[in-house]
């Protein structure tokens, strides 16, 4: 999955808010819990509250006591956080009346805290004990039957109990949270990857317009996709029409040409002469320039044309077999070096045309041997398409580095002894250069010049080892 494609915006942008989602349950859940444990907590020392202000009666010196026992056992342990105390506010020599838990009293309440009271007059703490319990209690000033003194009953509890309980709680929901958060990663990638599955299937078959299977996008597609299919169809459409049309008018551009310049010919060759000799060259000149430039048109046309695919390796074996035939009674060797199979993303006659133009000039300056290899580049253009390499060696005399880009240059010939009208090279370079490729000159292995050509593969071509 790349960074820059849909499925990881939507990956990223539906993880990030789950996460963010959980975390803010977590942090709720967790407030929640501890909020209503702690309620309850509050709850369970106010019914021992009641009950300490039930069982309280005075001495005949105004201290405070207990009738009977608590039923809960934890105010009979020693510095077990369970405690109660009732003692005079105003201290006037009375004793406090403390639960059995309680070691050394009275107990030392914090003066935070007790300025705070609800509506009944409670008043809620935190402190710690002697044994280091952390302490959670509440306090309320009472006067009792008989007495004009205000008297304060206090009850705590061990809150350590309370935070070992939030803290299983919390460990439970993060693991609970955690598993959901996985599962909802997991949906959450399936439903990408799902949801996109019809923009694959789109990918595959315009893949199919430009391998030359399918003329058209064919298939049902989501009702969102649905006007981009009907567009890129008639888009295709168009294209081919566009072809059509141009490869007609080449071909009536061709014709209209064709019988005045024949005009011209026969008209010059029946009144022989210096002007009728001027006539033949310049409509010789005329000739060539009308064919070249409506062979680029028509080599333009097929370059924009969607769907066309080569095979490589049969238009190189059978230029091989050709040049070496014609170049027999020179013993030289014409020979293509294995390679995978490979596809011209183009028309085979224009491959033909650049292929034969190099390997023509190759054997043209070869002493004994010219080799040819095909090869695709291990890395996709900026297209993200693949490109293959052609290249074509001789054992000839080479071109220095300042003269290869001239030899590339329209009509230029370095050596006028050599048959050519010096325009081949150029028309590869033209030809390369309409499918967004490019041809180029170096030295090659053999000792004479490397043609290298870069043309545009097809998608699925097998990768070779470079």
């Amino acid at each position: 999955m790349r960074t820059n494609s849909l499925a990881f915006r939507l990956t990223v942008s539906a993880a990030v808010t789950a996460v963010v989602l959980l975390i803010a349950a977590v942090i709720v859940l967790s407030e929640l819990f501890q909020q209503t444990v702690q309620r309850n907590f509050d709850a369970r020392l106010r019914a021992i509250m009641d009950g300490l202000q039930v069982n309280i009666d005075l001495a005949a010196d105004g201290s405070p006591r207990v009738q009977g026992n608590f039923a809960d056992t934890r105010f009979q342990l020693q510095d077990s956080g369970w405690y109660w105390q009732v003692a005079p506010v105003v201290q006037g020599g009375q004793k406090p009346a403390v639960s059995a838990s309680l070691l050394e009293p009275p107990l030392a309440l914090p003066a935070t805290g007790l300025g705070n009271r609800d509506r009944e007059g409670y008043a809620r703490f935190s402190m710690s004990d002697a044994a280091g319990n952390q302490l959670r209690g509440i306090e309320q000033r009472l006067k009792l039957f008989g007495s004009d003194a205000e008297y304060s009953f206090v009850v705590t509890g061990n809150f350590d109990e309370l935070r070992t309980e939030v803290q299983a709680f919390r460990r439970g929901l993060y693991l609970s949270l955690a598993l959901i958060g996985f599962g909802l990663l997991a949906a959450i990638f399936f439903q990408v990857r799902y949801g996109l599955q019809p923009m694959k299937e789109m990918e595959r078959k315009l893949n199919d317009i430009r391998a030359g299977k399918v003329e058209m996008l064919e298939g049902d597609f989501p009702s969102e996709m649905q006007p981009i299919a009907d567009e890129l169809n008639l888009l295709v459409q168009s294209n081919f029409e566009i072809i059509d049309r141009a490869r007609m008018q080449v071909g009536n551009l061709a014709h209209a040409l064709k019988t005045p310049i024949s005009v011209l010919t026969n008209e010059a060759r029946d009144h022989r002469g210096p002007l009728s000799d001027k006539v033949m060259e310049q409509i010789g000149v005329m000739r060539e320039q009308v064919n070249l430039y409506l062979d680029r048109a028509r080599r333009a046309a097929r370059a924009q044309t969607v769907g066309s695919a080569t095979d490589v390796d049969p238009v190189l074996q059978a230029l091989a077999r050709t040049l070496q035939r014609i170049n027999r009674d020179r013993g030289l060797e014409v020979a293509v070096e294995p390679g995978p199979p490979l596809k011209f993303r183009g028309e085979r006659q224009d491959l033909e045309e650049m292929v034969g133009n190099l390997m023509d000039n190759a054997c043209k300056w070869s002493k004994s041997k010219v080799t040819v290899r095909a090869r695709l580049l291990p890395q996709a253009g900026e297209d993200g398409r693949p490109w293959m390499l052609i290249e074509v060696d001789d054992d000839g005399p080479g071109l220095p580095p300042e003269k290869r880009a001239i030899a590339m240059k329209r009509g230029q010939r370095l050596d006028e002894s050599k048959p050519g009208s010096g325009l081949g090279l150029n028309i590869v370079s033209e030809t390369a250069a309409m499918y967004g490729g490019v041809a180029s000159l170096d030295k090659a292995d053999l000792g004479g010049l490397r043609a290298i050509l870069k043309l545009p593969a097809l998608a699925g071509s097998a990768a070779s080892t470079i």
